[in-house]
C-alpha cells in the first residue's frame, strides 16, 4: 500500500513538474514574439537621430511627429491601408467560401475522376507564385487590368492550401448523413450547403479567413508588378518605397511608425476572430 502511494506520489509530481516546465517554455516564447513589437512601438516614438544611436528600452516623445511627417509626405499612406484593406477583405472572403464550396463537392458527391482532381489540386500548391509570374503579368497586361485590383483578388479564390483544410476539417465535421437527410427534407444543394455547411464549418473558416487576410495583406510580390499609381498601391509598396527613399529625405522613425500603423487591421482582424483559432486547427487535425 505505501509504495503505490510512493508511485503516485512520484507522478503527481512528475506531472506537475512538467507543466511547470510547459509554462515555462511558452512564456519564453510568448515574450520572443510579444519582444519584437515591443521594439517595433518603441522605434516608431523615436527620432531618426535616437534610431541611428542604437536601441533603447525606453519610448522616447516623437511619435506624434513622426506620424505628422508621414501624413505630410508625398506617398497616400492612408490611402494604401485602405487598398490593402480592401484587397485583403474581398481575397478572405472569396477564398474562404469557394474553397469550402470546393471542399464540398470532393467530399461529398461521389464521381470518377474524384481523386485525379483532389491530386491535381494538391499539386497546383507545389507551384511558386514567382514561376507563373511573367506569364501572369502578360495575361494582367493584355487584359489592361493593370493598376487593378481584379488580378489581386479573383486569383486568390484558387488556394489550394485552404482547400486541403478545410477538406479535412470536413471529413471530422460533416457528417455525409447530415447532407442526405437535408436533400430528404428537399432542401437543395446550394441551401444545404450555404444553410447547413458553412455554419458547421465556421471554427475552420475564421482560421483560415486570419490566414487568407494576413497573406493578402502582407503581400508584396504580385501588387508590385502589377500596382504603377501610388492612390491604387497597397501598403507593403508604400512601406517599402519609404525605405528606400534617398538619403536626404529617408527617415527611420516614420518607416518604423508606418509598419507599426500596418500592423493594427492584423491585431484586429485577430481579436475578432481567435476564439476560433484553437477549435478550428483541432478539429482540422482530427480525421475520422
Amino acid at each position: 500500500m505505501l509504495s503505490i502511494e510512493t508511485n503516485e506520489t512520484k507522478k503527481g509530481m512528475g506531472i506537475h513538474a512538467r507543466r511547470i516546465l510547459a509554462y515555462v517554455v511558452l512564456i519564453l516564447v510568448s515574450f520572443l514574439c510579444l519582444f519584437w513589437f515591443y521594439v517595433l512601438f518603441v522605434n516608431a516614438t523615436r527620432s531618426h537621430g535616437e534610431l541611428t544611436k542604437g536601441f533603447t528600452p525606453i519610448p522616447s516623445t516623437y511619435l506624434l511627429k513622426n506620424w505628422q511627417g508621414v501624413m505630410a509626405g508625398t506617398l497616400p499612406i492612408v490611402r494604401g491601408m485602405f487598398n490593402s484593406l480592401f484587397v485583403a477583405l474581398c481575397s478572405a472572403a472569396l477564398c474562404t467560401y469557394f474553397s469550402t464550396m470546393t471542399a464540398y463537392a470532393i467530399h461529398v458527391y461521389d464521381f470518377k475522376i474524384k481523386k485525379f482532381m483532389f491530386t491535381f489540386i494538391m499539386a497546383v500548391m507545389t507551384i511558386p507564385t514567382q514561376v507563373t509570374a511573367l506569364g501572369f503579368l502578360q495575361l494582367v497586361s493584355d487584359m489592361k487590368l493593370e493598376d487593378n485590383f481584379i488580378p489581386l483578388i479573383v486569383p486568390a479564390i484558387a488556394a489550394p492550401v485552404t482547400f486541403f483544410y478545410m477538406k479535412q476539417y470536413m471529413e471530422s465535421a460533416l457528417p455525409l448523413s447530415l447532407v442526405e437527410a437535408a436533400r430528404i427534407d428537399g432542401s437543395g444543394e446550394f441551401r444545404t450547403f450555404n444553410t447547413i455547411v458553412l455554419p458547421l464549418m465556421k471554427p475552420a473558416i475564421a482560421v483560415q479567413a486570419i490566414f487568407t487576410f494576413v497573406s493578402s495583406w502582407n503581400n508584396y510580390f504580385t501588387p508590385a508588378l502589377i500596382l504603377h499609381n501610388d492612390k491604387m498601391k497597397t501598403l507593403p509598396i508604400l512601406i517599402a518605397q519609404l525605405r528606400s527613399a534617398d538619403f536626404l529625405k529617408f527617415d527611420m522613425g516614420q518607416v518604423y511608425v508606418t509598419i507599426a500603423f500596418s500592423i493594427f487591421p492584423v491585431i484586429v482582424v485577430y481579436l475578432i476572430l481567435s476564439k476560433f483559432i484553437v477549435q478550428g486547427v483541432a478539429m482540422g487535425s482530427v480525421k475520422g
